[in-house]
């Protein structure tokens, strides 16, 4: 019977610590017991299986899907957020917000961020944060090239510019097209000054967010000019590219698909966000859910945020 005893002792204090609400040294008083034993009896209880820990996940969270995902991929962190319609808009919408959310809680002093300049999901989250009064970030660092079309220029340039002064940082922008004629025009390019001050801060980046995409460009960047001709986009087809960031193209298996091309990108290269501390991804959709796959097997994303139906699509694939 003292094993018995013993439990019965020990199931008393951890209804007074859990239940009651009473701390430790009150417990301890009022049971004459020190307070070292109390600590030691609270320990006990749940080795004994006399306290269990439950984590009920709201409705409206996907705690299993975004286990899914991180074990399927070995993805250190996955947000999967809910939405009603398996739709781009909408999806794109819902990313925004959740990743608004984790930018301003997560945000730490000095932050040095990267920012690639044609996401429309990256622009939805930007809209979506609110200004940052402790937690201030050092440079928003734009990487990739943000000139294009004229009506659709001001979306790079405002992306960067607002994202930092919602974070109080300073902007760094690129002041170039995102694809250039030729190497020798992009080696003029990234000669200029300026562009080279932003280019050198690209080794300091401490948090990179970035989009995903399929070989067709969005609609966003198709307009802005910085697209490949449709030749050169079904080469890459043909050589296994499914998706890419920042115009950096990879396969099925997050294998880098290399090509003359690349010569012509001026950005940041996807071999970069190995070293870069924290890497958030953001991106959904039925059309770009063999992208999204095939960027994550790269091994450079810390963290996707993506929607639940694009989740599922993910984990049955």
């Amino acid at each position: 019977m003292s094993r018995l005893n013993e439990l019965r002792l020990i199931s008393r204090v951890a209804q007074m610590y859990h239940i009651e609400g009473r701390r430790q040294a009150e417990i301890a008083q009022h049971l004459r017991l020190s307070q070292a034993t109390v600590s030691r009896m609270l320990k006990r209880a749940e080795a004994e299986d006399i306290v269990r820990t439950s984590v009920i996940p709201p409705i409206g969270t996907y705690s299993e899907l975004e286990a899914g995902l991180r074990d399927k991929f070995q993805l250190p962190e996955a947000i999967v957020v809910e939405c009603t319609e398996d739709r781009d808009g909408a999806i794109m919408a819902r990313i925004g917000e959740a990743a608004a959310h984790l930018l301003e809680v997560t945000l730490a002093p000095g932050e040095i961020i990267g920012v690639s300049s044609w996401s429309q999901t990256i622009f939805r989250m930007v809209e979506n944060i609110h200004p940052q009064k402790s937690a201030q970030a050092k440079y928003v660092v734009q990487t990739l090239g943000g000139m294009g079309d004229p009506s659709v220029q001001t979306h790079a340039t405002q992306l960067t510019t607002r994202l930092a002064r919602l974070t109080g940082a300073e902007p760094k922008l690129l002041p170039v097209q995102g694809v250039t004629s030729s190497r020798e025009a992009k080696l003029l390019m990234q000669a200029d000054p300026f562009v080279r001050e932003t280019m050198d801060l690209f080794g300091s980046i401490s948090l990179a967010i970035v989009g995903i995409g399929g070989v067709e460009p969005s609609e966003l960047l198709a307009r802005s000019g910085n697209i490949f001709s449709s030749r050169e986009l079904a080469d890459l087809a043909e050589a296994g590219a499914v998706g890419d960031i920042s115009l950096r193209f990879f396969d099925k298996d997050g294998r880098l698909v290399k090509t003359p091309l690349d010569e012509r990108v001026i950005g940041l290269p996807i071999e970069d966000l190995h070293r870069i501390d924290r890497v958030i991804a953001l991106a959904g959709g039925a059309k770009k859910t063999a992208a999204i796959a095939g960027a994550l097997r790269i091994g450079v994303i810390d963290m996707l945020v993506t929607d639940k139906f694009t989740a599922e699509r993910l984990i049955s694939a």
